[in-house]
């Protein structure tokens, strides 16, 4: 079976309700699911466009959205999302690398579009109206589901650039059927789940984990327009799977979310960026629910999860999943110790084909014997246990010697009046880089760049110990919750020129 569509729909049933909105009123059945994906493939072909080209989204998360994916898909056409934040420069970017055949976009960015681009462009907005939907409904609803290989590439999804300008990664069928079908076992989904959806769906959390999973299982979703911690609180009795990232679950820890809120789930997961352990045994406490995390990127899906029976272990992301292969290598290239930090290397079905017109950049992150290289830095425990320390770029080399700033991260966070921290390498003449921790307080916190470096004396080597702390109100974060230390790291050399 080498089309995701096809797998799909050999899961679910007609009748059965695909997606509810925020009032559990029913939006769309999957039936409705078949029919409107059936006419958009419909539309792609009506449109000259043909296996491989590119169809560009930059919409607002919607059931309408949906049947678009999946017409993608059974067209056998790359579907290619765009964050919604994204802007004018950006866009042109994008249009320029990716060459899409038509473009579906927000109302508000038509006139965008149309400055960069002489495609065919459509619009959609995040009630379901516009353009593409009004030509979707003309077209018939049969359709023939497009054979395609495992490996022709199914959603181009483009790396957030932090370093560098961005890549197209090329996300296979084969990968999205493997990752979803090892995930669905690992997990346990059924078609009696309810799923609560409050992830965008430009994304790999979003939408391969988000929507795949639960349409491998035929069970419905109830799709939030954004994260609400109130409006979670009030849906979670009506579901039964909660994804996250974690500041959705240090919010709903301020919502006060309790035990009897979480009466119906069996499972919380939470990706896309570290999980504090404070946050993790909080929740515990609140709620007796353990939240699963689970590591994995753009480029390569889901690589591990910590057991949905077992012990889930705080601050690690578990060990790797059924058919992927896992490597931490040393400084010398050698499989590094137990507990001992290295570059960690992937390798499965699960791993992405390539860079988009990038084949020496793709060829430079594979090794020899196909592991990608992750760039991420990386422990395994004595039971197998991997624990994600920081991105290999964001090491610190002070005076000769590696800091992993996760680990400096870890000793600031459990001092008294901290909520976190971020740990980045600044210019130093004399050590090549400095240590600087930036601190987010509690507001109540009397803390002082001198009582911090104290605290942290004695209980890490004195080259660890921050030589610089400075104090936000919050770090800047991305879309999907991850610290943008490169936003940092510019803020704070601007300061120090």
């Amino acid at each position: 079976m080498g089309n995701l569509y096809q797998l799909l729909q050999s899961r679910f049933d007609a009748e059965r309700p695909f997606t509810y909105d925020a009032k559990h009123q029913l939006i769309a059945s999957y039936g409705d699911l078949d029919d409107a994906s059936a006419q958009y493939a419909n539309l792609f072909l009506s449109l000259g466009l043909v296996a491989g080209d590119r169809v560009a989204v930059q919409i607002e998360k919607s059931t309408e959205n949906l049947f678009l994916y999946f017409g993608c898909l059974r067209a056998g056409v790359v579907f290619l999302p765009l964050n919604t934040a994204y802007q004018k420069d950006e866009i042109a970017y994008f249009l320029n690398d990716a060459e899409p055949k038509i473009c579906i976009v927000e109302p508000d960015k038509l006139a965008t579009y149309q400055q960069l681009t002489e495609t065919l462009v459509f619009t959609l907005d995040r009630h379901g109206e516009g353009t593409a939907p009004d030509n979707r409904s003309t077209m018939s609803k049969q359709h023939s589901i497009a054979t395609t290989d495992p490996e022709d590439t199914a959603v181009i999804v483009y790396t957030s650039g932090t370093t560098g300008a961005p890549k197209g990664a090329m996300i296979t069928h084969g990968n999205l059927i493997d990752n979803g079908s090892v995930l669905q076992t690992a997990w346990e989904f059924q078609r009696s789940d309810t799923m609560l959806h409050s992830l965008p769906i430009f994304h790999v959390h979003g939408l391969f984990l988000g929507i795949n999973l639960p349409v491998l299982s035929g069970c419905p979703i109830i799709l939030l327009e954004k994260f609400d911690a109130d409006l979670v609180l009030k849906l979670l009795p009506t579901a039964t799977v909660f994804m996250g990232v974690p500041t959705y679950y240090t919010r709903l820890l301020e919502a006060d979310i309790n035990q009897m809120h979480c009466q119906s789930i069996r499972l919380f997961t939470s990706g896309s960026a570290p999980l504090l352990s404070q946050t993790f045994n909080l929740f515990s406490e609140r709620t007796k629910h353990t939240i699963v995390e689970r590591y994995g990127m753009t480029e390569t899906g889901m690589n591990t999860s910590n057991p949905l029976h077992g012990p889930a272990k705080a601050g690690t992301v578990g060990p790797p999943l059924p058919g992927t292969q896992c490597q931490i290598l040393d400084d010398h290239g050698d499989p590094a110790a137990t507990d001992e930090t290295g570059q960690l290397l992937v390798r499965g079905k699960n791993v992405f084909k390539g860079y988009w017109r990038k084949p020496a950049k793709t060829q430079e992150d594979f090794t020899d014997t196909g592991f990608f290289k992750t760039g991420d830095l990386a422990s395994i425990d004595e039971d197998g246990y991997i624990t994600i320390v920081g991105r290999s770029k964001d090491l610190i080399i002070t005076g000769g010697l590696n800091v992993y700033p996760k680990e400096i991260e870890l000793k600031i966070d459990k001092l008294p009046g901290v909520i976190e921290s971020a740990v980045i390498g600044t210019p130093d003449k004399d050590f090549g880089e400095a240590v600087t921790a930036i601190i987010i307080a509690e507001p109540t916190a009397n803390l002082s760049e001198q009582m911090i470096i104290e605290q942290l004396k004695g209980s890490i080597a004195n080259f660890k110990v921050p030589k610089a702390v400075h104090f936000l109100e919050q770090l800047p974060r991305n879309t999907m919750g991850k610290v943008q230390k490169n936003v940092l790291r510019e803020t704070f050399m601007k300061e120090l020129s």
